[in-house]
């Protein structure tokens, strides 16, 4: 799947080094999402196999930037229920954020899922990532409700907001 200036596709052994610098070691990138900084290459290597194996079985892609052809980032979406669909996690490296790219993954899930028979898409994110709300409402997704929800990782409690577009 492609955008102006992005590619989504299947992890490959090789893009561990660029996911790891770009995003994986980076606790800015972290900071909003359910799981824990990649400390060193060792580590991004064996979570590079973890990943191209989920994605071997999942609606989930790493994000590669068209012009550099870096592995950036990574998105995934599910279908939840029937033609409901939930984006499952987008993260970009700190160095590629605010560059439009968000915008053009979003809007390249939903029209993935409106290909699949998709009537509805979610989103969400966390009350204090103020990025990510800006881009669920810049791609014409509306608020539905927020829930408490307990990180994983930090033990502590965030307010997790969903929105929701409707793909028909």
């Amino acid at each position: 799947m492609e955008t102006e200036d992005l590619i989504l596709g299947k992890a490959k052994y090789e893009d561990w080094r660029s996911i790891y610098h770009n995003v994986w070691s980076r606790p800015e990138t972290a900071e909003y999402m359910v799981w824990k900084v990649t400390v060193n290459e060792d580590e991004a290597r064996e979570r590079i196999r973890r990943t191209i194996a989920w994605q071997g079985t999942h609606d989930a892609w790493l994000i590669y930037e068209r012009d550099s052809g870096q592995a950036i980032g990574f998105a995934g979406v599910e279908e939840t229920e029937p033609h409901i669909y939930h984006e499952t996690g987008i993260a970009l490296g700190p160095e590629y954020v605010g560059k439009g790219y968000g915008k053009q993954i979003l809007c390249l899930l939903m029209e993935y899922c409106v290909s699949l028979g998709g009537q509805e898409f979610y989103y969400s994110t966390r009350a204090g990532n103020l990025a990510s709300k800006a881009l669920a409402l810049s791609c014409g997704l509306t608020y539905q409700y927020s829930e408490q929800k307990l990180d994983p990782c930090s033990g502590k409690t965030y307010e997790l907001e969903v929105y929701k577009k409707d793909l028909n």
